[in-house]
């Protein structure tokens, strides 16, 4: 187990009827860590996520708007923290929490990096763990992305995530859906740090995937506005 030392964790995680993946996500983040507090911020689900979430000794966020952007934005807001580093990941186990000391380990090493990402697309990726027209969205968005805002990201829109604290504290993002990524990523940069990517692998989801082909507009939305707030 991880988690010797001073620096203390949290982990927000947005939820919305996933009552499938939460427990086990949770399960995998407190035997990596023994010090780290745990934020669900859910989204009116209607099955037993608060519930899992809850027994399994999380602080459950009941969120008052709506998309991943928002309840990034409440928890930022609502929770008091002395943390050093913020996770995030995503509620449907898709992301194994095994890479995450490694990820800590590079943040902690260089005052200069802001936040270490897990990269999808490398030689772990199985086309079977992502529906191709997915894959391919994601790939044109990531193209799109470093191409006009000039943040080099093989998987900009990643969900797993470890950032410094102190960039954190006091943002006000802007993005309320999906696009929550790419606006992290320009802030993390415009706050004069730099962003590392590690290779990871990435696992089928447990639940009813909330992603549409229509989000995907209103990330390439963001991503031009990222630029014209440069």
């Amino acid at each position: 187990m991880f988690g010797e030392g001073p620096r203390s964790l949290l982990a927000i995680v947005a939820a919305l009827n996933e009552q499938e993946g939460i427990g086990p996500t949770i399960t995998e983040l407190q035997a990596q860590f023994r010090n780290v507090h745990i934020v669900v911020v859910d989204g009116k689900s209607e099955d037993h996520t608060v519930e899992v979430a809850r027994d399994m000794g999380a602080e459950v966020i009941s969120q008052i708007g709506k998309g991943k952007g928002d309840a990034l934005a409440q928890a930022i807001r609502q929770v008091k923290t002395d943390a050093d580093y913020v996770i995030t990941t995503d509620a449907d186990y898709t992301y194994p929490a095994a890479y995450l000391p490694k990820m800590i380990k590079i943040i902690e090493e260089d005052p200069k990096i802001g936040m270490v990402c897990g990269n999808r697309f490398n030689s772990h990726f199985r086309m079977d763990h992502m529906n191709n027209v997915f894959h391919v969205g994601n790939r044109v968005l990531a193209f799109t992305h470093n191409l006009f805002n000039g943040v080099a990201l093989r998987d900009p829109l990643t969900g797993l995530r470890v950032v410094r604290w102190e960039i954190l504290r006091n943002w006000i993002p802007r993005s309320r859906g999906f696009d929550i990524e790419v606006e992290l990523n320009h802030h993390v940069e415009r706050r004069g740090y730099s962003i590392v990517e590690i290779p990871i692998s990435y696992r089928d989801r447990l639940g009813e995937k909330k992603l549409k082909l229509r989000h995907g507009a209103t990330i390439l939305g963001r991503i031009i506005l990222e630029v014209m707030h440069s």
